[in-house]
């Protein structure tokens, strides 16, 4: 008699595992029946389209799309495209003889003409360039963009963004 008492209780454990197992199927489905949390529940723990490969904003501004002339002043910063290789360019000084400005590195290297300074890369990418740049010099940086300081004011300088070439 035993025996039977003891299938008799495992019987009931799966019983009642199975309820509950049931309960849970239950209260998740009428969860999602909601429109709610369908979306959710169907993408948990699968990576979104945009969290795979989300690449950077685009620059907005005068110079986005890679020509422009703008006037700058100390502390303006300028985006430029990501295919001439640096990243936001800050005019960090105007002087009677120089402009001098920083951009980060988007790539592996750098290469700048025409203007004095320089900077640095790491084995990862990245970095960041200085660079000064006497008024009516015209600077080749990356070998794809070309930046002329066209005038230099009191507080404001004037500077010519366009392809290389």
């Amino acid at each position: 008699m035993a025996t039977v008492m003891r299938r008799t209780s495992s019987t009931v454990v799966v019983a009642i595992v199975v309820a509950v197992v049931l309960a849970a199927l239950t209260s998740c489905s009428a969860d999602s029946s909601d429109g709610s949390g369908s979306e959710t529940s169907a993408s948990v723990g699968a990576p979104t389209p945009t969290q795979a490969a989300t690449p950077s904003p685009a620059p907005t501004g005068p110079c986005a799309d890679g020509t422009c002339q703008i006037e700058v002043a100390v502390g303006d910063v300028v985006a430029v495209p990501e295919r001439y290789g640096l990243g936001p360019i800050e005019v960090t000084a105007i002087t009677a003889a120089a402009v001098e400005m920083a951009a980060p590195l988007t790539g592996s290297g750098y290469s700048v003409s025409g203007c004095s300074g320089g900077g640095g890369v790491s084995s990862q990418g990245g970095g960041g360039v200085g660079m000064s740049c006497k008024v009516g010099s015209v600077a080749t940086i990356n070998d794809v963009m070309s930046l002329e300081v066209v005038k230099i004011g009191d507080t404001v300088a004037v500077l010519r963004i366009e392809p290389a070439g």
